[in-house]
This record gives structure tokens, C-alpha cells and sequence, in this order.
């Protein structure tokens, strides 16, 4: 018997006509559903937790339940995001046709799939890979070391080392172990999966990642055509575990999006892009700075701005920190208050993800509310909403807007 398929929005809850005991029991344990509830009607309402998306397949036998979570964000703009904070790179509307893949899981496999189709078809990348083994004959150099401890005296096979021109490199690894990992999971059409077999056909005499593993690779002008492949595999094998927001660490069975990761990533990137291209300097998740002088209370912030002065000292002059909500909770500005009385700032920026329903006429312009603190050193706050509705020229024109208001506010 298949899994009971359930499909809620991100952040929301859904009614579901019945759940046996062994289902409800696996939605109660499950660390993505907040809560599990019989109403009135003998329905049961699921709520899922705040701030993921995606697919995954929950318990075991009768108590097996499919679980897909779908992004409040559009697919396309979701791409856009996710691609831009992993090293800058660009994924589209064009990789995913419209109407043929919905649902995040499928789309994204489409991408995938498409993308790395493309990449293979112009050639698979090989790279030369130290081998040490015994052969019937000689093949590079003789171990000789080897050769005398193990075979002393006895005819071949002869203990050899060569470099072998191979395509089973890490970028190739990569590819394969995550076209695998989509294959293996549900929900995925037809169309995705035939791209994914025919990535496995191109990546024949590769061999999988074991479980758990990821190699490191290096972007360089040989691998140049792999970076956003390489990077959307690696989105696809980091989705097996996500981070709620209390900081817990969740392994599971199909694939989830952290969103305030996404979120915070994208934010901080491209506004530290374009504060870069000023001759500042940009540190992410900065944690040199403390709240109190003994230095037991560690402070955080997502993003802080330098510059060096007349004198040559680098001095901060701005701090940002990225929200992936709406409201405006007072813990957010005590935050900023922190931040801005540490590094000694006239301003700070709280950026929240917003929709269509908090546009206004101002274009491009970001800044919903203005907090003047009741401090003695007059310290203020901008309270931002990025409108993530709205096409990726115009969402990086509010972060240009975000970033012009930093360069503007220094003391």
C-alpha cells in the first residue's frame, strides 16, 4: 500500500479525511508537523512547522505518510533565490517548462535533470586520480616497498601506482549521487526521470558517494561549465537533513528546503555584493563581537559592513539582519539595539520577506517603517520589506536600494 499523501502549504494547515492510528503516530513524532487534531467532523487538521518546504516520505509500513510541503514563493522565484546565495549562480524560468513539473520536488528534479543533461552532453569532465594496486603487468611505477613486503619473491601480480585519466572525479560524483537521489524519490514525473536516466547513462564508470559523504571541489576554469549543476546537486543532497527554527537538525527521507535559510542567504549575499562593489568589506554571520565585556554573551549578526576611514582604520558602518517574516516581533529590534550600540552605529537594517500586499508606489524603494530608539545615542532602525512576488531584476533592485540606504547612513 502507498503512502497516505499529504499536501499543505508552507506555514499552513490542511484537513485530512481520516488517519489511522499508526499514521497519526507517525505525524505526532515527526519533527516538521507542529501539531496533529480531531475535529468535530472526525477530520483531522495537520500543521506543519514554520519554515520549510518540500517532500518526504514519513514511518513505515501501515503508519507511512508522504508529506509534501509547498513553498508560499513561486517555483521560478524560489530557483532564482536559492541559485543566487549558493556562489551566485542563475536558475531560471526557461529550465522548467511552465505547468509540466508543479510542486517544488518536481521542478526541481526537472532542473536537475535538464541542466545536467546539458552540461554532460558537451562532454564529461575527467581529472587524473592517483590508483595504487596490484596488476599483471607494469603500469607506471613499482611500488617497490610494497613489491618486496607483500610479494617478495613470488611472481606478478605487481604492486603498482599510477595516475589514472579517469571520469570518476568528484564533480562527476556529485552529478551521479544526486541524480540517484532524486530517482529514488516519489512525486517525480516522468519527464524528470527520463532526464535522470539519461544523466546516469552519460556518467557511466562513476561511482556514487557513500552516505553521508560530500567531496570538496574547487570552482576552476576546467569545471567551469559544472558550477550551477554542481551547485543545484549539492542543494539536492544537503535537502536530506534541514534546521528548524529552534536550531534542531532533521534528517529525512526526500528532500527539504530550510526557507529562512534560503531567505537570510540570498539577503546577505546580494546586499554584500553590491556593497563590495563600493570597496566595502562584508562579513556574514560575524561573531567577533560580544554584548558584555566578558565576553560570555555572544552576538550574531547577519551581516556587517566595513570600510576603511581617513585615518586607515576599518571601522563597521553598517549591520543588517535578515528576517524571513512579516511582522515586526520587539525581540527583532532589540536585536538591532544590540548590534548598533556594540559596533558603535548610528543605524540598522531589519530586512523582512514580504508579498504583493505590501507593495507601494515607491518602486524599488524598501523601507516600510522607521524605529527612532529612545537611546542616548539616538540610534535608528530601518524596518525593510523585500517584496519576493515581484520579477529577480526588480527584487535585486530593492537589495541595491537596501544597500544605497547602508552606504548612506554611517556616523
Amino acid at each position: 500500500m502507498p503512502p497516505l499523501l499529504i499536501s499543505v502549504a508552507e506555514n499552513k494547515s490542511c484537513s485530512v479525511v481520516s488517519l489511522t492510528p499508526e499514521q497519526r503516530e507517525t505525524l505526532d513524532s515527526s519533527e516538521l508537523v507542529s501539531s496533529v487534531r480531531k475535529q468535530r467532523d472526525g477530520t483531522w487538521t495537520v500543521t506543519v512547522k514554520q519554515g520549510v518546504a518540500g517532500a518526504v516520505v514519513l514511518g513505515r509500513g501501515a503508519g507511512a505518510v508522504e508529506l509534501r510541503i509547498e513553498p508560499k514563493l513561486p517555483i521560478q522565484r524560489l530557483l532564482f533565490l536559492v541559485g543566487y546565495a549558493r556562489r551566485g549562480v542563475d536558475w531560471r524560468i526557461d529550465e522548467v517548462p511552465v505547468g509540466a513539473e508543479p510542486g517544488l520536488l518536481p521542478a526541481l528534479a526537472h532542473v536537475f535533470g535538464r541542466m545536467a543533461d546539458r552540461v554532460l552532453a558537451k562532454g564529461v569532465l575527467r581529472g587524473y586520480r592517483s590508483v595504487e594496486e596490484p596488476l599483471p603487468v607494469v603500469r607506471g611505477r613499482i611500488r617497490v616497498a610494497e613489491q618486496v613486503r607483500r610479494r617478495f619473491g613470488v611472481a606478478p601480480p605487481v604492486e603498482v601506482g599510477y595516475d589514472d585519466h579517469t571520469p570518476d572525479v568528484a564533480e562527476n560524483r556529485i552529478l551521479l549521487t544526486a541524480a540517484l537521489r532524486l530517482l529514488a524519490l516519489r512525486g517525480i514525473g516522468e519527464a524528470a526521470r527520463s532526464l535522470l536516466r539519461r544523466v546516469l547513462i552519460r556518467l557511466d564508470g562513476v561511482t556514487p558517494l557513500p552516505p553521508g559523504s560530500s567531496p570538496a571541489w574547487q570552482p576552476t576554469r576546467l569545471n567551469a561549465r559544472y558550477h550551477s549543476v554542481l551547485e543545484l546537486a549539492r542543494l539536492v543532497l544537503d535537502g536530506e537533513s534541514c534546521e528548524l527554527e529552534d536550531g534542531t537538525r532533521v534528517r529525512v527521507e526526500g528532500l527539504v528546503l530550510t526557507m529562512w535559510q534560503v531567505y537570510e542567504d540570498f539577503v546577505t549575499r546580494a546586499v554584500a555584493d553590491v556593497l563590495r562593489r563600493s570597496g566595502a568589506r562584508c562579513l556574514l554571520q560575524d561573531t567577533r563581537f560580544h554584548l558584555d565585556r566578558a565576553r560570555t554573551l555572544p552576538l550574531r549578526p547577519d551581516l556587517v559592513a566595513e570600510r576603511r576611514g581617513p585615518d586607515g582604520t576599518v571601522r563597521p558602518f553598517g549591520v543588517l539582519d535578515a528576517k524571513y517574516k512579516q511582522d515586526t516581533p520587539r525581540e527583532d529590534l532589540y536585536q538591532v539595539l544590540a548590534y548598533c550600540t556594540v559596533l558603535d552605529l548610528a543605524e540598522g537594517h531589519l530586512v523582512y520577506a514580504a508579498g504583493s500586499d505590501s507593495r507601494n508606489a515607491a518602486g524599488a524603494d524598501t523601507v516600510r517603517r522607521v524605529h527612532h530608539l529612545n537611546t542616548p545615542g539616538g540610534i535608528t532602525v530601518y524596518q525593510h520589506a523585500l517584496d519576493l512576488d515581484r520579477p529577480p531584476e526588480e527584487v535585486l533592485a530593492q537589495i541595491r536600494s537596501i544597500a544605497a540606504r547602508m552606504l548612506g547612513g554611517s556616523r
